[in-house]
């Protein structure tokens, strides 16, 4: 639990409500990591624009596929559930228990597996990364700038997950996703 008095939902100005009722819109509750980001609204706006610049060109798949690799390497259980989540819109409820399972054995192409691994890797050790890691990513077929923006979603990812890991927010599980699938997610962390 996180040191860090929050505001609460009766005392929000009109931006932090605003960022309170998407998530009451999105998954009937506020998210404990949106109450602690709300005590720097400018800051949590700056991210979600940065988010929207990489993600547009990627697609929500690939931003998607990124985003829970990249989790997995940092340890997130934050982000894996919360994207989970969100990937049930993508995938159907088993191909998501296999790709949050084992990416390499989810029935995806050998370039998303690939863009997997690269996005876990800069999450678990990006400064052991060398251009070969990069060169794997264009021998399946990635252009320079899909390269350059699975890299940034995943270092995004790097970001968001040790804010929150570091100041010991605390993990919602969503409520709405099945016991198989939040197991998967969080497995092997």
């Amino acid at each position: 639990m996180s040191i860090l008095h929050t505001i609460p939902e009766a005392d929000a100005d009109a931006t932090t409500a605003a960022m309170y009722d998407d998530d009451i819109a999105d998954q009937g509750f506020v998210a404990a990591h949106t109450k602690v980001m709300a005590l720097n609204p400018g800051a949590y706006a700056a991210w979600e624009a940065l988010i929207g610049e990489i993600a547009r060109p990627l697609g929500l798949r690939r931003y998607e596929l990124v985003t829970l690799a990249a989790a997995r390497g940092t340890r997130s259980r934050h982000c894996r559930l919360a994207h989970g989540r969100r990937s049930l819109a993508l995938f159907e409820g088993d191909q998501l228990v296999r790709i949050a399972a084992d990416y390499r054995d989810a029935d995806l192409s050998p370039a998303e597996v690939a863009m997997m691994a690269y996005a876990e890797r800069v999450g678990r050790d990006s400064d052991r990364m060398t251009d070969a890691d990069s060169l794997t990513l264009r021998q399946h077929g990635f252009s320079d700038r899909e390269i350059l923006d699975i890299t940034l979603a995943a270092a995004a990812r790097n970001y968001y997950s040790r804010a929150i890991q570091a100041l010991a927010v605390d993990v919602d599980v969503p409520e709405d996703i099945g016991p198989e699938l939040r197991d998967a997610l969080l497995r092997g962390l």
